[in-house]
């Protein structure tokens, strides 16, 4: 079992020598998850060189992909964003309740999000009370958001001047009869009702309160006045963004207890 913790370039490259000779790799970098090949030159900046392998890796979200994890070789672990604004959107999305196009996401992130390399951006006099948006129509997200959704949306991520955490909130509207705020949040839960890691509730999610674990907090509402959907959820992205699915992936792979691990995460930084 190998967990790949390294850039997109160097993943490309060393996934295909190990594929074969261990049980299973488990890729964080962004090397396997977008399906389409032709992608990754606009996205990511490289020509994408093993295409057969591009196809054999699994997207790494239990919640949505459980069948086709278990047993896989290759595992391609979902982008922090990817992770809070998919789970939120997928069941509306899937179940027509929700129009496909038009979808708006705005996410902000703790700068724990933006990786530990040394950048302007990142240091504490740039990033110490002050909030703003990043990434403005071009987001690598966005194209994996849509893979994994199956709707057009327009992303828009934010830094936020904490250490972790993720904030999506999602606006879409009703395809066909307008729903209510009930019964939005029904079928959501009703979605993820044997989910152990999703916390679907009418409260409204905070980061704060899925700090150092593997769990989601979903909220939605009907707007009667605008007509919007709007659906919001939470996460830690350094956990279930990050090491903490990746984990709950490679339990699921190899068919054992998903929460195995997962109780009790630690919370540095």
């Amino acid at each position: 079992m190998v967990f790949l913790g390294v850039p997109h370039d160097a993943a490309l490259e060393i996934a295909p020598q190990l594929v074969d000779k261990v049980g299973c790799v488990i890729d964080l970098s962004a090397a396997y998850r977008l399906k389409d090949s032709s992608l990754y030159p606009t996205w990511y900046g490289f020509e994408h060189t093993q295409p057969e392998l591009l196809q054999r890796a699994v997207y790494g979200l239990p919640e949505l992909y459980r069948s086709e994890l278990v047993g896989a070789r290759l595992i391609a672990t979902p982008g922090c964003y990817v992770t809070a604004a998919s789970l939120a959107l997928t069941p509306l999305v899937k179940s027509g309740i929700v129009a496909a196009e038009g979808i708006i996401v705005d996410a902000a992130s703790g700068v724990s999000g933006a990786g530990r390399a040394l950048k302007h951006t990142s240091l504490f006099s740039t990033v110490d009370e002050d909030f703003t948006a990043y990434g403005l129509l071009d987001h690598r997200h966005t194209p994996e958001i849509e893979q994994v959704t199956g709707a057009q949306v327009l992303f828009t991520p934010h830094l936020a001047p904490m250490n972790r955490g993720i904030l999506a909130t999602c606006y879409a509207r009703p395809n066909g009869a307008a729903p209510t705020t009930a019964s939005l949040l029904a079928a959501i839960a009703t979605f993820y009702r044997n989910e152990p890691f999703m916390v679907v509730r009418p409260q409204v999610p905070s980061t704060k309160a899925t700090l150092g674990t593997n769990c989601v907090h979903i909220t939605a509402r009907y707007d009667e006045r605008t007509g919007y959907v709007m659906v919001l959820a939470a996460l830690d992205n350094i956990a279930k963004g990050a090491s903490g699915g990746a984990v709950q992936a490679m339990n699921v792979a190899l068919g054992i207890e998903e929460t195995l691990g997962l109780n009790s995460v630690g919370v540095y930084p």
